[in-house]
């Protein structure tokens, strides 16, 4: 440690020395029971609705309205018989003016008790300042709860990416513009959900705790339950149960739940997200593609108002029909030459174009790795990229027009996958075929592969009607309608390593 951490910390331990002081002197006062106990009103006003109400007062000026505010301290100066506080609440910054001839001898004291990010309350009449600033006179102010140790950067708020992710609550607590990712993940799930809704789909929750981690092809975090003495995987999909219903005759379902995977970590990658699946019966991928148009534009309309949005400086309209290109036709246009799955030389075309090509990968894995190499780095329009292989795609009913496929889409956007979307595999006797070549590539020694589910294809021998897929990335979504640049800065919570707590 340098000796510049070593004074730093040594500040550090002074403050907190000096606050701790402070919250003996303050004794039961400290930590407020309730703010009606602590100072007579049953909850504060929001600082956004007392400026609503108030919104050209004249300068200099005091109202006869009274209002309790309540926030944490954010800013205080004082003047001697002359206090000036700013509270933060959940909406925004609201100032408080306390002049000694107005507060009780006890509440004038307080004020020298307080320290920034100490949460207070106040109550008096709303007015404006000389410099038309709109204010709250205090008449009362009350300590609800003392802090210890003092907000980051006096009230400027984390600066260090790091920090942000790992001590969230301060990020939020000193950045008002990181509490609008809340409100944008908020109104995203609440468009979604009225417009699946009002379609007629059905909102269930099914386990997270499986026999077999399905639905996808991921690596699964693994435990085991101690009654049943089975072993069980959390989720890495919703999609198996969610058929399970379309089975069971329900049509419509869609689930908004966590999934987990043990896999690497970026912008597009966390080991924990949220999806949002739904099922349709009687359509297809057709079908999904025009179900996520809708829902972005609506999610895009909630949390902007508009349909045209604005992502890393570049402009995104979702109001308008998205791109769909082939997965094989766009990787052909790419590399200037037809690419098929049949040609002899494909793993020598992916080495030239700089795909290591692993000797257990089939041609649809190969061509699948080759185009996400060259061509999903050039996608940001809205864009359906469709008809993957069947190799790299188990549960996807085959192409109507060419069997080496399948009817499976990606929704590309802001130069990411959001989701993907299927023509349901409905076939039992298909879908165990499928299986059975999935735990083929595991024995040639292909990591991610599908586990054959019997309890599922049981459940499809028992008939599933035609029936449409879609899976979108709440987070992914998020992070380009809230403008951020990696979805871990719209996860509250993302994992990461422990603080050595040594150094």
């Amino acid at each position: 440690m340098g000796d510049d951490d070593e004074r730093t910390r040594g500040r550090e331990a002074e403050v907190v020395r000096a606050r701790r002081e402070s919250r003996d002197r303050l004794g039961a006062d400290a930590y407020a029971l309730t703010l009606e106990r602590a100072i007579g009103a049953a909850e504060p006003t929001r600082s956004s609705e007392i400026r609503a109400r108030h919104p050209n007062l004249a300068t200099d000026r005091v109202e006869e309205e009274r209002y309790t505010v309540a926030g944490r301290a954010v800013l205080r100066r004082s003047f001697g018989k002359l206090v000036f506080l700013v509270l933060r609440d959940r909406d925004g910054d609201i100032q408080v003016v306390c002049d000694e001839a107005n507060l009780r001898e006890r509440d004038f004291a307080l004020l020298d008790e307080i320290d920034l990010g100490d949460i207070v309350a106040a109550t008096g009449r709303v007015g404006t300042t000389r410099r038309g600033e709109l204010s709250i006179f205090a008449e009362r102010v009350a300590m609800l709860s003392k802090a210890l140790r003092p907000l980051p950067e006096k009230w400027h708020g984390l600066r260090d990416p790091d920090l942000r992710q790992r001590l969230r609550y301060l990020h939020l607590a000193t950045d008002l513009q990181a509490r609008s990712i809340v409100t944008t993940r908020a109104k995203v799930l609440s468009a979604f959900r009225l417009y699946l809704d009002a379609h007629g789909f059905v909102e269930v929750e099914t386990p997270v705790l499986q026999t077999l981690a399905g639905g996808a092809l991921a690596t699964p975090f693994a435990t085991h339950h101690n009654a049943l003495d089975i072993d069980l995987y959390l989720r890495i999909a919703l999609e198996l149960y969610l058929k399970r219903l379309i089975v069971g005759g329900l049509e419509r379902v869609y689930e908004i739940g966590r999934n987990f995977r043990n896999e690497g970590i970026d912008r597009w990658h966390n080991p924990e997200f949220t999806m949002m699946e739904c099922y349709q019966a009687y359509t297809d991928y057709n079908g999904m593609m025009a179900l996520v148009e809708e829902l972005l534009r609506e999610a895009a309309v909630a949390v902007h108002g508009s349909d045209v949005i604005t992502y890393q400086g570049r402009e995104l309209d979702l109001g308008r029909p998205w791109r769909r290109i082939t997965m094989l036709g766009s990787l052909s246009e790419a590399l200037g030459q037809d690419v098929d799955l049949d040609r002899s030389d494909l793993a020598d075309v992916a080495e030239r174009h700089g795909v290591r090509v692993d000797p257990v990968w089939g041609p649809g894995k190969t061509v699948q790795e080759l185009w996400e190499h060259v061509v999903e780095p050039t996608l940001f329009e809205p864009t359906f990229v469709t008809d993957f292989p069947r190799e790299v795609s188990p549960l996807a009913r085959s192409n109507r027009d060419d069997p080496r496929l399948t009817e499976h889409v990606d929704p590309y956007l802001a130069g990411g996958e959001i989701g993907a979307a299927y023509s349901e595999l409905t076939d039992p006797d298909d879908q165990r075929a499928r299986f059975e070549a999935q735990l083929e590539a595991r024995r040639r020694g292909q990591e991610e592969t599908h586990p054959l589910d019997e309890d599922f294809v049981r459940a499809l021998e028992h008939g599933m009607p035609p029936t449409g897929g879609l899976g979108l990335g709440i987070d992914r979504i998020t992070m380009i309608l809230a403008d951020a640049y990696s979805m871990r800065d719209v996860i509250l919570f993302p994992h990461r390593r422990p603080e050595d707590r040594t150094e």
